[in-house]
């Protein structure tokens, strides 16, 4: 379930109950009227039961609700559109929306540019811009990261669609940056064809190549260094083996520009894993291809590497527990190896005997844990005399600098509690990088490869809000078996903890995913106005290395929820906040954590909000994209796993006459990460269930899917909908 353009912005926040009156000087003046929530509107549409026994390793477990699995039985899209006739007259009756709706979109429209995904080639740089109140984000070209007022727009996705549903999923330029490759899907089905443009004329040119690209496994291409053609990953089409599974099966073909794709040749991947990620890296100089192949999202890694003739040399299974490499500039490969060093080291491995166990070590395991990334820009760069390389340091990160051999330089400087984003190698030994913290917007710095030197350049985001009034906090809470955990604190500066003020959690916990510091605009909604955001660093990511990560997959699942249970009481017992003004936030696994903690402690939190969460856990991997999932969660095959997920799936969980806290679960139609049934069946089961005189609310978008490409309209509406429920919930009276 992880993504390109990660993660998905899914944290939102918080409101509770009126306080009394004031006292007033003599002569003292009218009571304002107590403000009160509108009469509710009448229940949601009942979900028959209708029992279906599953059998696990002995065990029958009966389901109530399975016949919600079949998103096009009119019954079911019946009782989905009820569902979402309740939300809206629950959602649109909201004290204070119209005056939350007006700052959410003074915030996120506000005309603020930012620039993501920066790509050099050919003497150019070319970025992802974000300009509201533009809908979606576009790609731009410009001649120097100084003079981003003179960037050409190449392809602006609202121009094609002006109703915001198509977007671009990623984009690869040519090595000498005339030429570039563009993913474009709609509506957030992530399903992406590949278009070339011209990027003298910004014109589309040649033909354009189909399913590329596709949700969980993602998509990839790259250019052949005459731009005859390029590599690419493609998906089953019509007349191929597995051609009714063409989510998955994902293989390595070359396309000749110029030619029908029926004439694309075939490169790798056949003897691939159903569940196939594979991400490639061609040398410009040698002509070599590096292919790397995720098995799932669990974190196994394989490499192959081509020869320009064609061969094919595989050097890493999954089982090696390598997990990345880049070309070297002496005809080598730098590879980042986990095996019995969860925390990483760097290997230089020569092309000509391409043996990793006979690599020479460079970097060797320190306490910080070195970052990899899959599905983006490279984390760790080689040059002539440098090497720069990533690090996590608990939920911050930074950039580290070595030479050749392995010994520590002079590092650039960052803010405290803050992360480096990306890197961009430049000519010369330069690079890029970004930087951002929860208080300092992002800004790309130039490491001079000569001078070593950085500075600051020209794309630097400006703030819509102003946040000197904020403080940032990082503190340790303990979780069930002693481990220590993380959590950032945002917070008004110099109020009084004295348990009184609303506070949002929000966790992801997984796939080793770290949670860094970033820059959001959009909080100033919840801490001006009084709301305290935490931000946890709990297991199931890799904040700390592969064994934080570990301790929080497969049957280790369950110390995820244990250490964001920990995080919540950490932030009531130091008398930040209190049970009846405290909210959780998450998304898509962050989802799961949320059905989790509400079903294992309904009596810690006031208020929901869970966004394309996994819920049932013994039938997600039945669904389209959950075999992705297995490396990560585990299967109902293997009896182990299936205790381990029995205990804590937060379908089976749910309590009859338990109280639950308020709910707000949503979802896109479209999604091609987590299917929108997990919403439907967790929604009917706690409405059956809910002893308590909390409403459970579902709301679907049939005009969107996980969240990466929703347009700007679709993220204001779904923002309002949100931070009013939260704020209602939690007594928060916006200013």
């Amino acid at each position: 379930m992880f993504i390109r353009r990660i993660p998905v912005s899914l944290f939102v926040f918080a409101m509770a109950c009126a306080g009394s009156a004031p006292v007033a000087e003599e002569p003292v003046a009218p009571a304002p009227a107590p403000v009160a929530e509108p009469e509710a509107p009448a229940g949601p549409p009942v979900a028959a039961e209708r029992p279906v026994t599953n059998t696990y390793h002995g065990e029958e477990v009966v389901d109530a609700y399975q016949w919600l699995e079949e998103s096009d039985n009119d019954e079911v899209k019946a009782w989905s559109d009820g569902q979402n006739v309740f939300a809206r007259e629950h959602l649109d009756a909201l004290p204070n929306r119209d005056a939350i709706r007006a700052r959410v979109q003074e915030i996120v429209s506000a005309p603020t540019r930012s620039h993501r995904h920066l790509v050099a080639a050919g003497g150019k740089v070319f970025a992802i811009e974000r300009r509201p109140p533009r809908e979606q984000p576009f790609l731009v070209v410009m001649d120097s990261v100084d003079a981003p007022d003179d960037a050409r727009i190449l392809v602006d996705p609202s121009a094609i669609d002006e109703s915001g549903h198509v977007a671009i999923d990623w984009f690869k330029p040519s090595h000498d940056g005339t030429l570039v490759a563009v993913s474009l899907s709609h509506g957030g089905t992530e399903r992406g064809d590949v278009h070339v443009y011209d990027v003298e004329t910004g014109e589309q040119v040649h033909e354009t190549v189909e399913h590329v690209q596709n949700g969980t496994a993602g998509g990839d291409v790259a250019w052949m260094p005459d731009n005859s053609g390029f590599f690419y990953t493609r998906y089953p089409r019509e007349g191929d083996d597995h051609a009714d599974d063409d989510a998955f099966h994902q293989q390595l073909w070359y396309h000749q520009l110029g030619t029908e794709a029926s004439t694309d040749r075939y490169e790798m991947g056949r003897d691939l894993p159903r569940i196939a990620e594979i991400q490639i890296e061609l040398h410009p100089a040698s002509g070599r291809l590096l292919a790397t192949v995720q098995k799932g999202d669990g974190g196994e890694f394989s490499m192959h590497l081509r020869e320009r003739d064609g061969s094919w040399r595989t050097f890493s299974v999954f089982e090696d527990s390598h997990v990345q490499a880049t070309f070297g500039p002496r005809n080598d490969l730098y590879v980042v190896s986990r095996h019995e060093h969860p925390r990483g080291r760097i290997l230089r491995v020569p092309i000509r005997q391409l043996d990793i166990a006979r690599g020479r070590e460079i970097i060797a395991e320190g306490d910080d844990s070195i970052v990899t990334d899959f599905w983006d820009a490279p984390t760790v760069w080689p040059t002539r005399d440098r090497l720069y390389v990533m690090y996590q340091v608990g939920g911050p990160s930074e950039l580290r600098v070595f030479d050749l051999r392995g010994r520590p330089q002079d590092r650039p400087e960052a803010p405290p509690v803050s992360a480096v984003r990306a890197m961009v190698p430049l000519d010369g030994g330069s690079l890029l990088f970004r930087v951002e913290s929860f208080v300092t917007p992002s800004v790309w710095m130039r490491l001079d490869g000569r001078t070593h030197e950085a500075r600051a350049t020209a794309l630097q985001e400006t703030s819509p809000v102003d946040v000197s009034g904020w403080e940032v906090r990082r503190e340790m809470a303990t979780s069930a078996d002693g481990t220590e955990v993380p959590l950032n604190i945002l917070m008004p500066r110099g109020i009084e903890l004295d348990g009184t003020h609303p506070c949002i959690v929000n966790g992801y916990g997984g796939y080793g995913v770290n949670i860094e510091p970033r820059f959001k605009p959009s909080r100033a909604l919840y801490i001006d106005n009084g709301v305290i955001y935490v931000i946890a660093n709990i297991r199931g990511g890799a904040e700390f290395g592969e064994d934080w990560h570990t301790q929080g997959a497969l049957t280790h699942k369950q110390n995820v929820f244990d250490d964001f249970a920990a995080v919540i009481n950490h932030v009531t017992t130091r008398n930040y906040t209190s049970a009846d003004r405290l909210g959780i936030i998450g998304g898509s696994n962050g989802g799961l954590l949320m059905g989790a903690t509400m079903v294992q402690h309904p009596e810690l939190v006031k208020v929901v909000v869970s966004f394309v969460g996994i819920y049932d856990m013994l039938r997600v991997e039945l669904s389209s994209n959950g075999a992705f999932n297995v490396t990560e969660f585990g299967t109902v095959e293997d009896e182990a796993q299936y205790r381990a997920l029995r205990a804590y799936s937060p379908y089976h969980n749910v309590q009859d006459d338990a109280a639950y806290p308020a709910t707000l679960f949503l979802t896109g139609a479209n999604d091609p990460r987590v299917e929108p049934w997990h919403s439907r069946k967790m929604t009917a089961r706690l409405q059956a269930a809910q002893g308590g005189d909390a409403e459970i609310l579902l709301r679907t978008s049939d005009t969107s899917g996980h969240g990466l490409d929703t347009s700007l309209t679709e993220e204001i509406a779904e923002q309002t909908d949100v931070v009013s429920f939260l704020f209602a919930k939690l007594g928060v009276m916006p200013e």
